[in-house]
């Protein structure tokens, strides 16, 4: 699977990424069995790039990952995790994590954009991985936490940076004006963009698309499927958006696409996937695999063809905005 490099890095990163959420147990539990096949089959595949957290099951993402990787050739993959979130025992446990997980709640989630915070939880997050690095390290999440995480957290990560201890670092949101912020004002390498450019949402153009240009930086795209309405060859009712039930009209929208994509021989899923990565800023896409089926249904989509015509057409159609650029510039 061909790489691209994170711009002005030696990390680079295979077209398509494998998102351990919901290995962490995301909505459902998952057998450890089927975590690990799922990670087996993605490296059978090509898959070079794994993206985790602290946050995905209180841990157990990155745990399941780390056994899944341990015996792999180091060098020949890359692991993203994030700091943000520090895990610590929870006094008040109530049998089950109430943050989407379906694990115990023995742990909990304590903010922290802190230099010690942020040097705590990479090592919390080396043990549990059992890994001797992490290649990308991204502030997650810092919507209310902008100060603390531009003033210490990004400035500690680009310390490791320079050191050599991490390879890139940067910063992951569902929203993008602030990673534009990220970008212009910060050392970020890279950001993880989770939704905002998407068949049905490009507002990423307005923010953090132009401030990744003008910086000579990059993107990791995640969320294509915008929670599930994407997910799909027909969208139905009932369907998530952005993890709440999709309003009508965005399901009529979605629809609408699937009918564009249908015409010009391919799926509403496989353009959902192809389209960020069209933008010229992007260097992968990253998708949720939670057993061996998912991965080779997402692996058999990222490599289906969408030609160029379908852009051109959902734009004469007021399908995608006028101003997404015309010529695909990212990964194939």
């Amino acid at each position: 699977m061909r790489r691209r490099r994170v711009a002005g890095t030696s990390v680079a990163l295979t077209a398509l990424g494998f998102g351990a959420a919901v290995i962490g147990n995301l909505y459902r539990a998952t057998s450890a069995a089927d975590a690990s096949a799922a990670v087996d089959a993605a490296w059978d595949a090509g898959i070079r790039y794994f993206d985790t957290a602290p946050h995905y099951g209180l841990g157990l993402s990155e745990q399941r990952l780390g056994a899944a990787l341990r015996q792999r050739p180091r060098d020949e993959y890359v692991v993203s995790s994030k700091v943000g979130r520090l895990l610590v025992p929870n006094e008040r446990p109530q049998g089950v994590d109430s943050e989407g997980f379906v694990v115990p709640d023995d742990l909990r989630r304590q903010w922290d954009f802190s230099r010690d915070g942020v040097l705590r939880s990479i090592e919390d997050s080396l043990r549990r991985t059992g890994l001797d690095r992490l290649d990308i390290v991204y502030v997650h999440d810092p919507d209310e936490h902008w100060r603390q995480a531009a003033d210490e957290a990004l400035p500690a990560l680009a310390e490791l940076r320079d050191q050599g201890v991490v390879g890139a670092v940067g910063a992951g949101m569902n929203q993008s004006a602030m990673l534009a912020r990220f970008l212009r004002e910060t050392a970020a390498d890279v950001v993880m963009l989770a939704g905002r450019y998407t068949l049905l949402d490009q507002s990423a153009l307005d923010d953090v698309l132009p401030a990744v240009r003008e910086a000579g930086k990059s993107v990791v795209a995640a969320g294509v499927f915008n929670s599930g309405l994407l997910s799909r060859p027909r969208p139905a009712e009932g369907m998530k958006y952005d993890y709440q039930d999709a309003p009508r009209e965005l399901v009529a929208r979605a629809r609408a696409i699937a009918e564009v994509c249908e015409e010009h021989g391919t799926s509403l899923p496989a353009a959902a996937i192809a389209f960020p990565a069209t933008h010229p800023s992007t260097v992968n896409v990253t998708l949720g695999m939670r057993d061996r089926a998912q991965v080779t249904q997402n692996v058999a989509l990222q490599r289906s063809a969408v030609p160029r015509a379908l852009w051109d057409d959902l734009r004469d159609r007021g399908l995608i905005r006028q101003d997404v650029p015309l010529t695909a510039g990212g990964v194939p």
